[in-house]
């Protein structure tokens, strides 16, 4: 399973680990990922997700998930958020 959030795409980072000695080696910084339910509004279902605490405070901030999927970025979700965000789209047509 890829350490990749499926919301924001965020995903690891690499780095130094620096001794005392000024000794560099290799490490990499994982995000944060958690295996979350998240409820749709319009839909009115849960789906879930695997993504990262930041991403998690970003869809709390934006107002739940219908609203923060569709002002995001394709190239940004995963596959599985991308199916959401297309039943989002076409439940809102139905509903205008």
């Amino acid at each position: 399973m890829s350490r990749r959030c499926e919301l924001t795409g965020k995903g690891p980072m690499t780095g130094n680990n620096v001794s005392h000695a000024n000794n560099k080696t290799r490490r990499r910084f994982l995000p944060n990922l958690q295996d979350v339910t998240l409820l749709s509004d319009t839909l009115g279902r849960g789906f879930k997700f695997r993504v990262s605490s930041h991403a998690l405070r970003s869809v709390d901030h934006r107002g739940g998930l219908d609203a923060f999927l569709t002002k995001a970025k394709a190239e940004d979700l995963s596959d599985a958020a991308l199916k959401v965000k297309k039943e989002l789209a076409k439940a809102a047509a139905a509903n205008a």
